[in-house]
């Protein structure tokens, strides 16, 4: 655990001095309660300068409610629905092919230990403790080196795992499906508001949609790209480390493919979420969507309803 955790946090820790580097000034202006703008005027154009305001330690915490309002009252808009068409598809389409991808995938998992040892690996870089870490790391040299934005990031990233991971784990206790280690059917049998003392008992054979590891890696490396737009790897790198933390669990039997799509759904908007204190952009505005799972024979569906 320690050296997945160490590996992606030293790494990712690299873009506050990278950006620290570069200089505040090419950022955009952040508009919200924890900076500030200054002007320098001269004879020929004006400079804009963000300084960032340290953030309130209680902040991560306290913003979490308003963050779970934002997503169930601002996400589910009109430009929404070709993403969630998307999901829905994507997990229908997946769902169909689990179980042979799966076989593919643990044969190799089994076959090799090379293939384990990857797979466990990434599997821990998925980790909540990976992403505290991190938060920790971002932190600690913000408070060192007098960065408020590094600071920033650490509160932000806490606080979309936090909100992020409680949604996953709603979602969790209301579909009861089986992980590919504990299936009974070839995808996975699906209990629907599982009897909660099981499920405590046996949390495997209820947790595997939708993925909180992929949730909560997606979460925090929006955070730390919306904090830091200049460094330009940091969503490709991010991108790369997503991939292979979902590569990893299916190969460890954790998840099974169709639990990723909602899962990157709810990782991006609720890093966008946490990123963005002053609200969301406008250009996600639009009339309102809702959309609910729903019960139907032998299985689960989506209900879309729309407001004009």
């Amino acid at each position: 655990m320690f050296r997945s955790t160490f590996f992606v946090c030293t790494i990712l820790l690299i873009t506050a001095v990278t950006a620290r580097s570069f200089g505040q000034s090419t950022e955009p202006v952040q508009k919200d309660s924890t900076s500030t703008a200054v002007e320098k005027k001269d004879s020929s154009s004006v400079a804009i300068k963000p300084v960032y305001k340290m953030p309130k330690w209680y902040e991560m915490i306290t913003n979490i409610p308003g963050d779970w309002s934002k997503y169930f009252t601002l996400t589910f808009r009109e430009n929404k629905i070709p993403l969630y068409l998307t999901v829905a598809a994507t997990t229908a389409a997946t769902i169909a092919t689990d179980d042979k991808v799966w076989q593919v995938i643990r044969k190799n998992h089994d076959a090799s230990s090379f293939a384990r040892k990857f797979d466990e690996f990434w599997t821990e870089v998925g980790d909540g403790r990976t992403q505290f870490g991190l938060a920790a790391l971002f932190g600690a040299y913000g408070l060192i080196s007098d960065d408020a934005r590094a600071v920033r990031t650490a509160s932000q990233i806490v606080q979309a795992v936090l909100a992020s991971g409680t949604v996953v784990q709603i979602m969790k206790h209301v579909t009861g499906r089986q992980t590919p280690n504990t299936a009974t059917s070839p995808t996975g049998k699906w209990v629907f508001f599982p009897n909660q003392i099981d499920y405590a008992r046996h949390v495997s054979t209820y947790d595997a949609f939708p993925s909180g590891h992929v949730t909560t890696t997606v979460a925090a490396l929006i955070v730390i790209a919306e904090n830091y737009p200049e460094v330009w790897w940091i969503r490709p790198a991010g991108y790369l480390i997503t991939g292979l933390v979902a590569w990893g669990m299916v190969g460890t039997g954790i998840h099974w493919y169709s639990d990723y799509p909602l899962a990157l759904a709810l990782g991006y908007t609720f890093g966008m979420i946490a990123a963005h204190p002053e609200g969301i952009p406008a250009e996600i505005a639009g009339k309102k969507i809702n959309i609910m799972p729903t019960l139907v024979d032998n299985g689960f569906g989506i209900s879309v309803g729309y407001s004009f």
